[in-house]
C-alpha cells in the first residue's frame, strides 16, 4: 500500500507548513488527484487516518477532489477531457493526443489552526 508512504510525505510538507505559519494544528487538508495518478482515493483516505496519527494533523480531515483527464489533440489542436481507457480527441476523434493533466496529484490547499495569545 503506497498510499502510506504518500501520506508520511505530504505529512512532511504540513509539518513545514504548519512550523512556518506557527500553527498548533491543522484542520483541512485540500488535495486534487488525477485518476492516471497511480494513487487511489479510498485507499488514501484509509491511509490517512493511520498516518496522521500523533501529528500537527492528527485531528485534521482530507478532502480530495477528483480531476479530469484532460488532453490535446495533435490533429486539431483542441483540448478536450478523456477518460483513461480512451484518450481520443472528443472533437474530431483523433487517436494521437498530448497529456495536458489527468497524472498529478497537489497539495491545493490547508486549514491551520493556531493558539489565540490574547491575554
Amino acid at each position: 500500500m503506497h498510499e502510506l508512504s504518500v501520506c508520511q510525505s505530504i505529512l512532511s510538507q504540513l509539518e513545514s507548513i504548519a512550523a512556518e505559519h506557527q500553527a498548533t494544528s491543522i484542520a483541512i487538508v485540500y488535495l486534487q488527484i488525477g485518476p492516471l495518478s497511480g494513487v487511489e482515493a479510498p485507499l488514501l483516505e484509509n491511509a490517512w487516518t493511520i498516518a496522521r496519527s500523533g501529528t500537527v494533523a492528527d485531528q485534521a480531515t482530507l478532502e480530495i477532489e477528483q480531476m479530469p483527464i484532460i488532453i490535446r489533440c495533435s490533429s486539431c489542436g483542441k483540448e478536450s477531457e478523456a477518460r483513461a481507457n480512451k484518450m481520443i480527441c472528443g472533437h474530431c476523434g483523433e487517436w494521437r493526443t498530448q497529456l495536458i493533466s489527468g497524472d498529478e496529484m497537489l497539495l491545493r490547499s490547508i486549514e491551520l489552526d493556531k493558539e489565540s495569545s490574547d491575554v
